[in-house]
């Protein structure tokens, strides 16, 4: 669910509020009881949840021996 943010246009106070998109906007403020806006802000960007998002997750396999026999050689020399 997002969070949205209200100012209340008397008093100033701004609260949060976990809501569902179909949810109806907030109207009054819980502090004074005047008239609330709704802000827009940034977001908090994106959240993973639950397994499968470390990077051993995404580890590359190592390659079959038929396949490492056509990539070229690398060379143990250094250039001076």
């Amino acid at each position: 669910m997002p969070v949205y943010e209200y100012k209340c246009k008397r008093c100033g106070y701004r609260f949060e509020k976990y809501q569902k998109m179909s949810d109806p906007r907030e109207t009054t403020c819980p502090e004074c009881g005047g008239e609330v806006i709704r802000l827009i802000s940034g977001g908090a960007g994106l959240i993973f949840k639950g397994s499968g998002f470390y990077i051993t997750d995404y580890k590359k396999k190592p390659l079959p021996e038929s396949k490492k026999e056509h990539l070229p050689q690398k060379s143990s020399k250094k250039d001076t």
